[in-house]
């Protein structure tokens, strides 16, 4: 049996504290893992590769990030950088994945 993951204002201790962050680590990896499966949908779907790169959609979702993480508590500062890089990254690993599309029709 696996010690539990407490919530955080139930830890009493650097193991718990660990635990805890280790099990969100691999839930967040996961998680991850699925947001680019949906990359990689978007690039099948997308006709134009001009269409990967929408800088009002990217502005949305870092903008609902902020907004979200100031109702949980989270710091928005934070959660807005971290969206920048991410919905970034996405945007690379799409057109990465776009292209690697168009490689292999003839």
């Amino acid at each position: 049996m696996t010690d539990p993951i407490l919530p955080p204002e139930d830890c009493t201790t650097m193991t718990e504290v660990r635990r805890g962050v280790d099990a969100l680590d691999r839930a967040l990896v996961d998680m991850l893992a699925t947001r680019f499966g949906y990359m990689r949908a978007a690039a099948r779907i997308k006709p134009e590769r001009g269409m990967v790169r929408d800088e009002a959609r990217k502005a949305a979702v870092i903008a609902q990030a902020v907004a979200h993480a100031e109702q949980a508590g989270a710091p928005a500062d934070v959660v807005a950088d971290l969206w920048e890089r991410l919905v970034e990254a996405s945007i690379g690993y799409e057109l990465a994945r776009f292209d690697a599309r168009r490689a292999d029709q003839p």
